[in-house]
Parts: structure tokens; sequence; C-alpha cells
């Protein structure tokens, strides 16, 4: 296991350090408390900018990635099947101990011609991976950016030296499956199912599912008030293995590519609710202050990690390291949680902590 290391001083951390202050001095708040910074109209605008925008970030397509074709024609068999039992998997979340040497992964992206690590994002999760409609055309920011750009400084040794590729949530197993990204850092939910195709890293984030829904909706959580509700959720997500296993009697036949389109069907009126995790609920509920969280907490405990391919034991070793440092260090995931996501979720205990299989 490496030792931990001094990273480097992000920009804005005086910035960082004065919101951490700010909200000591404010009562925590529940989620179901938000407040927006958008509703309709600036949830308009960041559609129309993730439009305008689609060709400046590379999307999933056959002839773009570091190592081969596009998506496979079984994506929704690899990210849409039924949960394992129980008793066929315990702990998913277990992953390898961390490492600092470079294997054969780790060479290969540092001899290619553009020296760069090649990262499946989201362009249109608030917070997590998004572009602000309010500060025009920049670059990519969020808690997942930031972790990306982390992994990319301990790797490359530049933090800019990542090429950024969005990709819808039901291509994300694929993406790396046929080598287009080497990586998804994507609020990817570590499952049984998915452990199965990827390899993960230890996981950075809990979260869990939860529904969404207007605030003057008389659906009360995941339970019977759903009963013949129009329910949207991404395709190929745990909210729609979730909603396929028990769907309360809504109507859950709304699926889309991104999280991001069920807030605009929710605001649009085409759906009543919309079920994913609640990290991304809270986000959404920020965009649009008319809709809130439904239910105490959520109805399932999950965590994000960071997917690779399964035999890319040397390049998980090493994300796992950079996680472990990134948990410790003051300027790491407590910095990026309090500059993205407390103002959302509220204070934070911290990340998980790291699970082993070896």
């Amino acid at each position: 296991m490496g030792g931990a290391r001094t990273m480097r001083t992000r920009p804005g951390e005086t910035e960082q350090h004065a919101a951490t202050a700010r909200r000591a001095a404010r009562p925590r708040r529940g989620l179901t408390a938000l407040r927006g910074w958008g509703g309709v109209a600036s949830m308009a605008l960041a559609c129309l900018l993730a439009v305008a925008l689609v060709l400046a970030l590379p999307q999933l397509r056959g002839d773009n990635g570091p190592g081969g074709s596009g998506g496979s024609a079984d994506a929704d068999r690899l990210t849409q099947a039924a949960p394992a039992r129980a008793d066929e998997c315990e702990a998913p979340e277990r992953s390898l101990r961390p490492d600092t040497k470079d294997g054969p992964t780790i060479e290969k992206i540092k001899q290619r011609k553009v020296r760069k690590l090649v990262v499946g994002v989201d362009q249109n999760s608030y917070r997590w991976g998004y572009r602000d409609p309010n500060k025009g055309v920049g670059k990519l920011e969020g808690f997942d950016i930031d972790l990306a750009r982390e992994i990319a400084e301990r790797l490359l040794g530049d933090r800019e030296a990542v090429v950024f590729r969005a990709i819808p949530t039901n291509q994300r197993i694929p993406a790396i499956q046929s080598g287009q990204v080497d990586m998804v850092v994507r609020t990817m939910t570590v499952n049984c199912d998915r452990i199965k195709d990827v390899a993960f890293s230890t996981a950075y984030f809990e979260t869990g599912q939860q529904v969404l829904a207007p605030k003057t909706s008389d659906i009360t959580g995941y339970n019977d008030t759903l009963k013949g509700k129009k329910v949207c959720s991404a395709a190929g997500s745990t909210a729609e293995t979730a909603l396929k296993e028990n769907s309360f009697g809504a109507d859950i036949r709304t699926t889309v590519p991104n999280q991001l389109d069920c807030l605009v069907r929710l605001q649009l009126g085409e759906v009543d609710a919309v079920v994913t995790d609640s990290a991304l609920a809270a986000g959404q509920a920020a965009q649009d202050p008319t809709v809130e969280l439904k239910g105490d907490k959520p109805f399932t405990t999950e965590y994000y990690g960071v997917a690779m391919k399964k035999d890319a034991d040397d390049l998980v070793r090493r994300v796992n390291d950079v996680l472990d440092d990134f948990r410790k260090d003051k300027d790491g995931w407590r910095a990026s949680y309090d500059k993205w996501l407390a103002d959302d979720l509220g204070d934070s205990a911290g990340p998980p902590k790291p699970k082993y299989k070896d």
C-alpha cells in the first residue's frame, strides 16, 4: 500500500474554506428543505446549452475511443438484468487493495501519443458532472469531475491530462468493455449485477434510491401512493431495476438516456414523479424549487465507485490508492463535498470506509 501523498492545492481553496465556515454557522438542513438556483426557465436554458455543447464533448460513438468499436448491441442486457440473489453476492463494494505500481494497463495509457486518461462522465448531473449555464461556455465541473482530475494528476502528473467523454447511463458498461474509455466516473452504483461485467474501485460515496415529485403532489414516497402515476427513470439505472421489481402499480414505461431528461419531463407534466439516487435527486431539487424528495430517507443503500475493465487490476489498485489519499486529504474528498454537495445534501460524516476482498 502506498503512503499518504502531499496533494496539490486546488484553485479556489480559500472560497471552499469560507463556504465550510458559513455552513458550520447554520443548522443542518434536510433534503426536503432544498432551495434551487433555477426552476423551469433555468432548466430550459441548461438543456439548450447541453444540446449546443454536444459537439464540444465527445459522445459515445464507434469511432471515438482509445480502444475499439461503439456500444455493444447487448447493452441493455448488461445493465438492466435483475439483481443477483443475496446468497450469490455479498458486499459488492469490496475491491482490490491499493498499490502504487504501474502495471500493463497504466503503461499503455502512458505510452499513448496523446498522453491523457479517457474518462466517461455525465455532463447533465448538477453538482456531479455538468456545465453551469450561468457561467457561459465553460469546462465541466462537479464532484465526479474533481475526482477524475485527481486520478489523472496522480497517474500522469497533470490534472488536465484527461479527456472527458459524455456517456448515457445505459452505455457505461459497454464503453468500458469496448475500450472507448479507461474508466467511468459517473455516479455509478456498485452492485452484484455490474461486478460481473466490470471492475470497481472502493466506494467513494454512499447514496440510495428516492422519489422526486412536485411539492404539491400527493405522492409521499416509494409506496402505494405511486399507484396509477407515471414515473420516470434512466435506462440502465438501479432506479429502473427497482421499479421493475416493485412499481407499486405505477406506469414505469418512461425511461430516458439521462436523469436530466426525467426532470424536464416532470417539469413539462409528462410524468408525475422521478426515481433516482438521492444524491442526484437533491441536485435536481436544487435546480427546480417546485419539486422535492419524497420520503424521510432513501429506500435503498448504494455506493458509487469508479468502474474499469475486469482485467485492469493494476489500474484498479492505483485508483484505490488515489481514493485512499482523496478521502484523507483536507483538500480532497471533504473540500469537493463542501464545494459541490453540502449546500444541497447538508453536512456529511465523510466518505464510506473502503472494503477489500484480498
